[in-house]
C-alpha cells in the first residue's frame, strides 16, 4: 500500500480524501469507450486488473485535455503493466461526448459524475465545494487494487496535468510492495 500525498498546504477538505488501504467506494456512471455511450461499474471490474482512476476538473480545460491524451497515447504500457484507466468529470455525457470528438477518441471509459452532481466525487473527497472551480472535481489519481481497496491516491493542483510516469511509478511501487 502506498501512502497518500500532495502538493502544497493541506486544507480541511483534504482531510476527506478517501486513503490507501479503504474500500473504494462503488460508482455505476455513464460513459464513452472509444465514442460509444455505456456505463461503468466499478464492482464489475474488481478482481479483473487494477484500476487507475483519473479525476479531472472539467472537458474543455486544456489541462484536462493534455492529461487525458497523454494517457491514450501511453495505454498500451499501462494494459501491460496489469491496470486499466478510467477518466471521471463533473461534466454531462453530452458535453463529454462533444469534447470527445473534438480531441479522441479515448479506448479507456470516460466517466460523466454529473447526477446526481459529483456523487462519485464527493465519494472519494474530491468535489470543490468552494473558491475556483467550485462544483468540479479535484484533480487526483487513485489507483484501486484488484481487492477493491485503495492502493495510491494523490492530489494534483488543478493547473497540473499528472504525467503519464506518475502512474507508472505508482504502479511500480504498488508492485513492488507485495
Amino acid at each position: 500500500m502506498i501512502g497518500f500525498a500532495t502538493r502544497g498546504r493541506r486544507t480541511k477538505r483534504e482531510v476527506s480524501v478517501i486513503q490507501p488501504g479503504e474500500i473504494a467506494p462503488d460508482f455505476d456512471l455513464p460513459a464513452l469507450i472509444g465514442g460509444v455511450k455505456k456505463r461503468f461499474h466499478l464492482a464489475e471490474r474488481i478482481g479483473k486488473q487494477q484500476l487507475v482512476l483519473a479525476f479531472y476538473p472539467l472537458n474543455w480545460d486544456p489541462v484536462s485535455a493534455r492529461q487525458m491524451v497523454n494517457y491514450q497515447v501511453h495505454r498500451e504500457k499501462l494494459l501491460a503493466s496489469g491496470a486499466e484507466l478510467v477518466g471521471i468529470s463533473v461534466d454531462s455525457i453530452m458535453n463529454t461526448t462533444a469534447w470527445e470528438r473534438e480531441i479522441g477518441p479515448f479506448d479507456y471509459p470516460l466517466c460523466s459524475d454529473f447526477w446526481p452532481h459529483g456523487e462519485v466525487s464527493r465519494k472519494y473527497g474530491v468535489l470543490r465545494e468552494q473558491g475556483p472551480f467550485a462544483g468540479a472535481s479535484e484533480r487526483a489519481i487513485f489507483v484501486v487494487g484488484k481487492n477493491g481497496r485503495i492502493e495510491f491516491s494523490k492530489l494534483y493542483s488543478i493547473a497540473e496535468a499528472p504525467e503519464p510516469d506518475d502512474v507508472f511509478t505508482a504502479l511500480s511501487r504498488i508492485a513492488g510492495a507485495r
